[in-house]
């Protein structure tokens, strides 16, 4: 990392001359749009994600080298930049958009020692499905070309998990592999990838093969292609699933069958690895925006426990419950009265009641924000080639025209796995207010440069949506107790797992350690708990990014309160915080700072 900056500073001494002697650069706009624009060049598949058909028959690269140099250009972006303008001279806004490329380019950087570090593939990134991820999603088929360029893609998605295995391959040789169970889901859930038509002559058609299909089918529905074009489409189409898909998956379950021998059957957290200590500093630091060390976000959790379980108790004396706090977990976690039934009809009542609960908020959402999204949002089921039993629920952005919406995914597999205490909650974080809200309406801002309506970290994000949780009981929602104790649920899931990150990645924490903290502390799920610790053992650091964001964004808030008394707006503040895209937390800090000040200014 230092020879690399060190690069950039000797590059650009040799270029002050030539700066000074320059014609005025043009607005910071317009520069970092272009600096993005370079950068979008180098990821087709962003380019597809964000509803461009650039570079539409064309995958990313997924090496190492491709990384490198993709931090590289970063890096020197945010030297050049540094050079070119005057900070000072910026406005408000335009600081807001310099601070935030040039955290970018640090957070960055600082990730070069621990390019390996990374797992490539394990149960919660998924890198393995989502090429069929990818082409389901986001590839959409309009014209012959689009269609002939989807065929490109399955070509070009076989080569690049072959980057991948080459990565995790090299890993592997350092002593860096995740656990055990990941080796098993990636291999089962490749196998299902490749599992069925047209990559055997019986069976149902695979996942893959019936997008492909219907997307032929539909341009020859509408007249956009004849019967015998079909059929060279579809001919193309299962040649290429066969001589370049199936290969590829078969030699990615192939090595993780080879090599599970060399994984540990009881998993351990990153501590275990080379250098371990460091990359989870790094990890945490990322995550946090802070300086904070492990010890120090292990602390914050047990506090933050503390105070959520004497709320819970609250609730607990308030329903009449005989006992302690734990009988009372207990009893929601396993009484049959806070499951949906684990069939069919209950997976379709589940949806009609998020659904219900969504638009039974929106009306009130105006009072609290004055922007609002106007993409659309869509609750689904997860498709089962990547349905896990107990997963977290999620959300995937839409398009900024629209064209495709937000999408609330949730597995429902295992209905044992989903307590209904937990629906109102899990339904305000992913839908409104939550990520719903706030990624569509940076997407649909205007006046900023663009890679602040796509680009963003898991400390907002995440802290936004966990805010979002309270703010909603705050616009009236949770009137049933049981529901407000499982909000209460959800928060102190998100402290549990301060303590449970730092204790499985720092502190040397076995899996069952981590489990039984996690179930003597909650009342979510056993089947949820194990999923849930097995994500934090192949994400380090990522499971603090909640906690940390929303106990900023509520700090920042009691800090307008206070310092602006009768004059704060809720409206203004979120308006204010969301306004700006998924900014570091530092930059939202000034950010906020910045308009607390405008406002006194004004009396």
């Amino acid at each position: 990392m230092r020879a690399l900056i060190a690069a950039v500073a000797v590059s650009l001494v040799g270029q002050t001359a030539v700066l000074a002697a320059s014609p005025k650069p043009p607005p910071l706009n317009n520069w970092l749009d272009q600096a993005y624009e370079q950068e979008l060049q180098a990821s087709p598949m962003t380019l597809t994600a964000y509803g461009s058909k650039e570079k539409y028959d064309q995958v990313d690269d997924w090496s190492v080298a491709a990384q490198e140099q993709e931090t590289a250009t970063l890096v020197d972006s945010a030297a050049r930049m540094a050079q070119l303008y005057d900070y000072d001279a910026l406005t408000p806004q335009e600081q807001v958009s310099f601070d935030f490329w040039t955290f970018r380019a640090d957070s960055d950087a600082a990730q070069l020692p621990f390019l390996y570090h990374g797992y490539v593939f394990d149960q919660f990134r998924a890198l393995h499905t989502y090429p069929v991820r990818f082409l389901l999603n986001y590839h959409r088929v309009d014209s012959d070309a689009d269609m002939v360029a989807y065929i490109e893609r399955v070509k070009g998605l076989a080569g690049a998990l072959g980057q991948g295995l080459v990565r995790a391959q090299k890993a592997a040789s350092m002593g860096i592999r995740p656990p055990r169970f990941a080796y098993e889901t990636v291999i089962t859930e490749s196998r299902g990838v490749i599992s069925g038509k047209p990559f055997a002559a019986e069976g149902e058609e695979s996942v893959v093969w019936a997008d492909g299909v219907a997307k032929i089918a539909a341009l020859h529905d509408a007249g956009t292609i004849d019967a015998r074009r079909k059929d060279a489409l579809t001919e193309a189409l299962a040649q290429a699933l066969r001589e370049d898909f199936q290969p590829a998956y078969e030699a990615l379950i192939a090595w993780h069958e080879g090599d599970i021998e060399n994984t540990s059957a009881s998993p351990k957290g990153v501590h275990s690895l080379p250098d371990g200590d460091a990359y989870y500093a790094e990890r945490l630091a990322f995550y946090t925006h802070s300086d904070m060390s492990a010890e120090e976000v292990h602390q914050l959790g047990l506090t933050e426990v503390a105070r959520i379980q004497a709320e819970m108790a609250t609730i607990m004396r308030e329903v009449g419950f005989k006992g302690s706090l734990q009988d009372f977990f207990a009893y929601v976690r396993d009484d049959e009265r806070f499951y949906y039934p684990d069939t069919d009809a209950g997976r379709a009542a589940y949806i009609v009641d998020v659904k219900r609960l969504l638009l039974e908020l929106e009306p009130k959402l105006p009072e609290y924000f004055g922007i609002l999204p106007t993409s659309p949002l869509e609750v689904k089921r997860v498709e089962p080639y990547r349905e896990q039993d107990g997963a977290a629920q999620f959300y995937q952005v839409g398009t900024a025209d629209g064209s495709r919406p937000g999408i609330y995914y949730i597995h429902l597999s295992d209905m044992t796995a989903y307590n209904k205490t937990d629906l109102e909650t899990t339904a305000y974080h992913e839908g409104s207010p939550g990520h719903h809200m706030q990624l569509s309406i940076a997407k649909e801002l205007t006046g900023i440069p663009q890679f602040r309506n796509n680009v963003g970290y898991s400390a907002y994000w995440e802290g936004w949506a966990l805010y979002s949780e309270y703010l909603a009981l705050e616009m009236g929602a949770f009137q049933d107790p049981y529901n407000n104790f499982g909000r209460l649920v959800a928060e102190i899931w998100r402290a549990i797992r301060l303590v449970v990150d730092t204790g499985l990645h720092a502190k040397a924490w076995s899996e069952e350690q981590a489990v039984d903290y996690m179930l003597n502390n909650s009342a979510i799920p056993e089947s949820a708990v194990r999923s849930e610790i097995q994500r934090y053992l192949v994400a380090p650091g990522q499971a603090t990014s909640y906690k940390a964001g929303m106990l900023k964004i509520q700090a920042l808030r009691a800090d307008a309160e206070c310092r602006l008394g009768e004059q704060f707006d809720i409206r203004e503040f979120h308006d204010t915080v969301l306004g700006g895209g998924a900014v570091p937390l530092p930059v939202l800090e000034q950010m906020v700072s910045n308009w607390v000040e405008g406002k006194r200014e004004e009396q």
